[in-house]
């Protein structure tokens, strides 16, 4: 989650997490991201792109002439300097460059959700077969990264009939900055039964307008619209449940795939803030996603559409918190699920 900016009444539509002792400085344990994309045309028919170009660009699902914002500061694209196979075997470790852009910053560091999203790229660019999308993404945030270059490291550690499971490290020099473990599949046949409901609140506002909840709120937030559905104000104090959710979608128009959703499922508010009176940085420790639709945008998709974030947490205890999070299209579809474990860290200590 974002951390507002110390000395000032904080922040803003999102907080994210972000590594403990922020830039450069950060304990090595503590979760590194305080909460980069264009990937160039693969040469897999709709695999998220990477190119030998670090100016080449996709947005992950089919190449995109002209890609905003978000898909060219997540762009990856493969080192030059490592070999490539055209079809790796497991085991076999294909190696992305990528930028870390300096508008992304979530306090003390990149927004956690603004890695997950460059670094799933890269996993994406390496499944072979375009049939089998994300369905699970778990990410350990080791140290956070400074603006500059980084490089991702990834292996298929197994390639079954139906599913991939992949793992991947990124790293800044010879530190490692994340961890990570996936799972991509074909879609698989079986009964349909949801008991999540998605919640009766307002509509988004067609304006598509941000609606402020702090000042002075992280960097990243400049890219994210938030239309705040929540009873009370973060920071109060009050006995409130911890609970944050609202209308969200990224400041520059683009459809959902599952490259937003993962950025999208750590860019809330901390739900803890609903109960505290007082700022504090919360980096994220671990991050997983699981996904269930819109992994590549649909046909037709409206780009200007935003989705229903919520996350919630019931327990800070030895300085720790697990947030569960749920993210909704328009139509009530259920696009993801989340879940993540942070730190409170409060400025003053």
């Amino acid at each position: 989650m974002a951390e507002p900016t110390p000395g000032g009444p904080a922040a803003v539509a999102s907080s994210s997490h972000r590594p403990g002792t922020g830039k450069g400085g950060q304990p090595e344990g503590a979760a590194a991201s305080d909460k980069p994309d264009a990937a160039a045309a693969s040469d897999k028919p709709d695999a998220a792109a990477a190119s030998d170009k670090p100016d080449a660009a996709a947005a992950g699902g089919e190449p995109d002439a002209s890609p905003g914002k978000f898909d060219r500061d997540t762009a990856v694209w493969r080192d030059t300097d490592a070999t490539h196979p055209a079809h790796p075997a497991v085991g076999e470790q294909l190696v992305f460059g990528a930028q870390v852009a300096a508008d992304w910053r979530a306090g003390r560091g990149p927004h956690g959700g603004y890695l997950a999203a460059m670094l799933l790229r890269a996993l994406i660019a390496s499944v072979s077969d375009p049939a089998r999308e994300p369905r699970s993404l778990t990410i350990h945030y080791a140290r956070a990264p400074e603006p500059g270059a980084v490089q991702i490291r990834v292996a298929i550690e197994r390639e079954g009939r139906s599913v991939s499971t992949l793992s991947a490290r990124m790293y800044q020099g010879e530190q490692l900055t994340a961890l990570v473990l996936a799972a991509f599949s074909v879609p698989w046949t079986g009964p349909e039964i949801s008991e999540v409901v998605m919640p009766d609140v307002r509509p988004p506002d067609a304006s598509r307008e941000s609606l402020k909840l702090m000042e002075h709120g992280p960097e990243f937030a400049r890219h994210i619209v938030l239309q705040p559905r929540i009873e009370g104000r973060p920071l109060s104090g009050e006995e409130r449940p911890m609970v944050i959710r609202g209308w969200m979608g990224l400041a520059e128009p683009r459809p959902i795939d599952a490259l937003s959703l993962a950025f999208f499922s750590d860019a809330l508010i901390p739900a803890p803030y609903m109960r505290m009176r007082e700022w504090s940085a919360v980096p994220t420790v671990d991050l997983t996603v699981h996904f269930h639709a819109r992994m590549r945008p649909a046909a037709g998709a409206d780009p200007h559409e935003l989705c229903l974030a919520q996350t919630t947490s019931e327990l800070v205890h030895d300085g720790f918190f697990v947030e569960d999070g749920v993210i909704w299209a328009t139509d009530g579809t259920l696009l993801a699920h989340s879940r993540q474990l942070a730190i409170v860290v409060p400025f003053r200590a």
